[in-house]
């Protein structure tokens, strides 16, 4: 479908033939892609992702953020990015007092293990990041192999054991493995410490935020330097003791069709995920809704939607229609 679709850089934007509603649009998206060192080739052979890109890690899929801003595809918004949009069409969106556009959908192919890391909240990365947004994110895992583990938590029980450990690197001791399976859901808090592990394809919700410090990266080099590493920023957000894994991890397999699952509900987003079999009439007013194709086929108020396209339905739009058989992931923000 043309919002996947990418020939020689150049966006080809897509024509919606459908008559749309008064008021605002669907807004259709252009994937911001990005090569990583972790990266593989499943964003392009499973979800469609035309680019010469090598080791591609990331598709940021709904991002209004300076390292990677989507551009419209809607023919009527040519030429604008998200973060454009936020600004010239603040009723497109709902009620916000943020001058930025606060959340950002990715998906992740990691053929190789990322870094373990940590995430800072608001009131750090507001102080010590020139003003950004901390980091609070999510993780759907589409895909993983058989007996896959994420990193989530640790096992120090002080700041103090945490420290030894970290300068003794102490990893096996220090850091908490969490057995997963397709489908399963993970909530990671600013100040916990994770890692997502080769082999897992992963559908992030998260804040506007590129803030990541890097704790322990497997003394990996890259051009033959090894990869920067923030310690002491980690040791400083690190929360001790960490979140049980109870707190942390759901499981999903199991849900109804045709209803949208609630899969968190924090202070700065609510997720939802639907498994679609057949067509599904909802109403999402209050605010604006971000949807990502994660599996399969269908139309969405008679347009038609596949695999690894990104869209956003605008606040007060009223009633929406999805049909086919689709697995979607949602989101709403919150005025934080």
């Amino acid at each position: 479908m043309g919002a996947k679709m990418m020939q020689n850089g150049d966006v080809i934007q897509r024509t919606l033939t459908i008559e749309k509603k008064k008021g605002y649009p669907i807004l259709f998206l252009q994937p911001v892609l990005k090569s990583m060192v972790w990266g593989g080739e499943r964003l392009r052979t499973d979800f469609g992702y035309d680019t010469l890109e090598s080791h591609l890690g990331e598709c940021w899929g709904i991002s209004a953020h300076p390292n990677g801003d989507c551009q419209i595809l809607n023919v009527e918004y040519s030429g604008k990015t998200l973060s454009r949009m936020w600004q010239e069409e603040p009723g497109f969106f709902g009620k916000f007092h943020s001058s930025r556009f606060p959340l950002l959908t990715k998906i992740i192919d990691a053929k190789k293990d990322l870094s373990i890391q940590v995430h800072p909240d608001d009131v750090y990365a507001g102080e010590r990041e020139y003003g950004s947004l901390g980091k609070m994110e999510c993780w759907y895992v589409v895909d993983c192999p058989a007996k896959a583990e994420l990193v989530v938590g640790h096992e120090a029980a002080s700041k103090e054991e945490l420290e030894q450990m970290v300068q003794q690197g102490k990893w096996k001791e220090l850091l908490r493995r969490v057995p997963i399976a397709p489908g399963d859901f993970i909530q990671i808090d600013p100040g916990t410490i994770h890692a997502i592990t080769g082999g897992c394809l992963i559908v992030e919700t998260q804040q506007n935020s590129d803030i990541t410090y890097r704790l322990y990266d497997y003394d990996r080099k890259v051009d033959g330097k090894p990869r920067e590493l923030h310690i002491q920023q980690s040791l400083d957000v690190i929360q001790v003791p960490s979140p049980s894994v109870e707190d942390s991890v759901q499981h999903t397999q199991e849900q109804p069709k045709n209803y949208w699952k609630s899969l968190v509900d924090c202070q700065y987003y609510q997720v939802y995920k639907l498994e679609l079999a057949g067509s599904l009439t909802f109403t999402h007013n209050e605010t604006f809704f971000n949807v990502t194709v994660v599996e399969g086929q269908g139309r969405v108020d008679g347009i038609p939607v596949e695999k690894g396209e990104h869209f956003i339905i605008p606040a007060i739009y009223g009633k929406v229609r999805v049909e086919g058989n689709m697995t979607l992931l949602a989101s709403d923000a919150k005025d934080a």
